[in-house]
């Protein structure tokens, strides 16, 4: 590229300037011929074990996965974007996405990590992983740490026994389908001071965190009297169908959510159908490498709405985290199931829906400062340009923060543990602007794990998209007249 003058040229300054050679050693001058010091070299057989994930963009191997990463270090920045949460906080390179993904490189070549499965540094390092999945869309190279953790766990886990705090977050929509039955005394039980105290012991519960409440009823509870105005019917000409999907947290904790969106939806010109029976896409499975009965989670989702999926029935998700699952580890877990592929099609945010599918909808005015926080799975896969552009229609001062991660996280921000990390993560951007924010400024975000982060760490609580819609047009609409906002 320079010629044989410019070279002897660079010889003679690098030789003046670093006798010896010192720095950046052969590179330009004298450099390594292109066969040394190759990453997979005729040695390189790693190991390709049997997963759970099919990795169809890798050819089905998690070796091509764990090789993704080439080291160009985007995952090392801390001064914007989400990528990577625990790395932004520790700046340790075992926590970053090329860290964790080149521990897993060496486990499967199997030379210097030699433990496999088992090896406990690889699930130190995994273990700090949030599982936001902005690798996935702010790493040149897409590694997506948040699946091969859940992979990795998920064989770590087959000879060593998993704590108890997972089987209490993972199996957390069974414990609420019981504890649903009579919520007063499950409240009193968790916020009891014996009771309580043994319960965080227990699970290694941070003692700063407070434990959720559940609603006096759940969203299924509410409307059990009022099917005939939520269940399938044939709808009229022209009218849009739509499933909305109550998600496992809002159901319980935060049905007005849920009435919200229905409500909105309503008003947008949907016929909205709600399932019969409460049905949960296993989101927190995946952070204990649950996998086995994620995918029960999953094909008992495909086969009780096989029929709205086979009819090309819209699905909205309030919850960004359960429309990953849909978007994403379905299609890891499934690749080849043909309903599997439909329904992540069919499968929209709130915000999606009104944007792109409610023909001729005009939303509400809402002459408010809004401070407007992505969760981390919406960021990464779906953007957040729908929801910013539906508040400015109505009339909204939007001010969408560049905030990583609220350090939530579902169960991660609740363990002992953890909970520095979760709110040092919090505290970069997200906390502080939360603090900032005027006192008539509405806080939006659709992340359950997000809103109880702002809340149980500012005092502030922080609206849902659909929440937002129908404060705003409660006073202009007797259709959502009926409507409570959350105090």
């Amino acid at each position: 590229m320079f010629g044989p003058e410019l070279m002897k040229a660079f010889v003679e300054f690098k030789s003046a300037w670093d006798p010896a050679n010192g720095m950046n050693p052969h590179k330009v001058v004298d450099s390594y011929l292109p066969t040394e010091n190759l990453r997979l070299g005729v040695d390189y057989k790693p190991l390709e074990p049997v997963t759970h994930f099919k990795f169809p963009e890798d050819e089905g191997s998690f070796a091509k996965a764990a090789q993704r990463c080439i080291g160009v270090g985007a995952c090392r920045k801390n001064d914007s974007g989400s990528m990577c949460p625990s790395y932004m906080v520790t700046l340790e390179e075992e926590h970053s996405t090329r860290g964790r993904a080149h521990m897993l490189f060496e486990l499967l070549q199997g030379e210097i990590v030699r433990g496999g499965w088992q090896d406990e540094q690889v699930k130190k390092a995994l273990d700090l992983c949030l599982a936001c999945k902005a690798c996935k869309t702010e790493c040149p190279a897409n590694v997506d740490i948040a699946t091969y953790k859940a992979e990795f766990l998920s064989h770590f886990y087959e000879t060593s026994r998993r704590p108890l705090f997972a089987y209490a977050f993972g199996w957390i929509d069974k414990w609420l389908q019981v504890a649903s039955l009579a919520p007063r005394a499950a409240n009193f039980l968790s916020h009891a001071p014996g009771f309580s105290h043994i319960m965080r012991m227990a699970l290694h519960l941070a003692p700063e965190r407070d434990i959720p409440r559940l609603a006096r009823a759940s969203f299924q509870q509410a409307i059990q009297g009022n099917r005939s105005e939520t269940t399938s019917r044939p709808a009229s000409p022209g009218v849009r169908e739509v499933i909305l999907w109550v998600d496992t947290f809002n159901n319980y904790f935060h049905p007005e959510t849920a009435q919200a969106a229905l409500q909105v939806l309503t008003h947008a010109g949907f016929t909205v159908t709600i399932p019969h029976e409460q049905i949960c896409c296993g989101r927190p499975l995946y952070d204990f490498g649950m996998l086995d009965r994620a995918k029960e989670y999953l094909e008992r989702v495909l086969e009780v709405f096989a029929g709205p999926i086979n009819a090309g029935t819209p699905i909205v998700v309030l919850e960004p985290s359960c429309a990953s699952v849909f978007r994403d580890e379905l299609q890891n877990l499934f690749p080849n199931h043909p309903r599997g592929a439909r329904l992540r099609g069919q499968t929209f945010l709130l915000s999606e829906s009104l944007e792109h599918h409610a023909a001729g909808y005009e939303p509400p005015r809402l002459p408010r400062k809004v401070l407007l926080h992505g969760h981390c799975h919406q960021k990464a896969l779906m953007k957040m340009t729908h929801a910013e552009s539906l508040l400015r229609k109505m009339g909204a001062e939007v001010h969408s923060i560049d905030s990583g991660c609220c350090g939530m996280a579902g169960p991660f921000g609740f363990e002992r543990e953890k909970y520095s990390i979760a709110q040092a993560s919090g505290e970069r951007v997200l906390l502080p602007a939360v603090r900032q924010a005027s006192p008539d400024a509405l806080i939006i975000s659709d992340g359950f794990s997000c809103r109880e982060q702002i809340f149980q760490s500012t005092g502030r609580r922080a609206l849902h998209l659909a929440e937002a819609i129908v404060l705003a047009a409660k006073s202009l609409d007797p259709v959502l007249n009926n409507y409570r906002t959350p105090v």
